[in-house]
């Protein structure tokens, strides 16, 4: 969007976000959305009350 362009344009910026991700790279947006869809599905029906981090580990770090 238009209020990330500054520092995603920015290379520096850039390796530093993506330095600080154990994964090294930021989510694609279908992973995010196979996720969502997960959550959705019968797949994850006794899931309750639980934080799903899609994070790429940063949480962690």
């Amino acid at each position: 969007t238009q209020v990330n362009e500054h520092w995603l344009a920015d290379e520096q910026i850039w390796q530093r976000i993506t330095g600080a991700i154990p994964m090294g790279r930021v989510a694609e947006p279908t992973e995010v959305a196979e996720t969502v869809l997960w959550l959705c599905s019968d797949a994850a029906s006794y899931l309750t009350g639980v934080t799903l981090s899609v994070d790429g580990g940063i949480v962690v770090a």
